[in-house]
């Protein structure tokens, strides 16, 4: 049996943002978002494109938008590309979608927070103090007390799983399990028992069945790989590139600093710039 991997975008949406996915995306969200209590009861999955009600806003389409019980919106993407200006991205899809709330003549008081959830295929925060954390949260503090805003009502969650690397059987909590299943399923054969104890997650993998996929969704599947393979090769080349030039002007840069302290010795034995520059070439 093989499973379609939940890190590319379109089986991320086919298993968290599809009509009957309510359950999976109820307890996945419990499980990275509130250490898997049962805090989110019940949510709507929505429409992911988002229409800027604010004059010079951009669109953007999401791979999943839910709204919760308790009235948070919850913005969920899937990035397996480190891209440039993706952290602003981010920011800014959350800060949007806070403000598209707002109707005209609307207190602010009407407005609800919103939770950005990004998860990554790459690490996004390689800092000592981050290194070993895996999901990270991000919300407007005081700087020097560490003081919450009040009302501070978006946050940033991100999920990194190139740090995640825990073995099936040393799994305990809906949270690794669910983590486990994000950066593994696309490699597995068969689901381990230790994850379908939990039913939402052996739902996640009957969704994630590729043998159940129409010819239209494995085509756009095929294509959406050869896309990602396309751009992991481009960067590979371009960093390529990068490494070459930089080699490049460091020689030239050691030549030139060669040719200073030529020039430097030549003006100490008494030589004019002309017969400098003559005799240099």
């Amino acid at each position: 049996m093989r499973f379609i991997s939940p890190k590319t975008d379109f089986a991320f949406k086919k298993i968290f943002g599809s009509k009957n996915s309510e359950p999976i995306l109820r307890s996945f969200l419990n499980a990275i978002l509130y250490g898997g209590q049962p805090t989110i009861v019940s949510l709507d999955i929505l429409d992911p494109y988002s229409v800027p009600r604010l004059e010079g806003m951009k669109d953007t389409y999401l791979d999943v938008r839910a709204q919760l019980d308790s009235g948070e919106t919850v913005l969920i993407e899937m990035q397996v590309l480190n891209i440039e200006g993706f952290e602003k991205r981010v920011l800014y899809n959350a800060a949007k979608e806070y403000a598209n709330q707002l109707q005209k003549a609307a207190d602010y008081d009407t407005l609800r927070p919103v939770i950005a959830l990004t998860i990554t295929d790459f690490v996004m925060f390689a800092e000592e103090e981050l290194a070993d954390r895996i999901i990270n949260r991000f919300a407007l503090i005081e700087k020097e007390q560490f003081i919450h805003y009040p009302d501070g009502d978006v946050e940033l969650v991100f999920v990194e799983l190139p740090k995640f690397g825990m073995e099936v059987d040393a799994l305990q909590t809906a949270t690794e399990k669910w983590l486990y299943f994000l950066k593994q399923a696309g490699s597995l054969e068969v689901a381990p028992d230790t994850l379908t104890e939990i039913p939402e997650i052996e739902r996640a993998f009957s969704m994630a069945e590729h043998a159940k996929l129409s010819r239209d969704e494995e085509r756009a599947l095929d294509k959406k790989l050869q896309w990602l393979a396309d751009q992991r090769s481009l960067k590979k080349t371009n960093r390529k590139l990068a490494a070459e030039l930089e080699a490049r002007q460091s020689e030239l840069d050691r030549s030139r600093d060669e040719l200073e302290k030529a020039k430097a010795l030549l003006r100490e034995a008494g030589l004019t710039e002309e017969q400098i520059d003559e005799k240099l070439g």
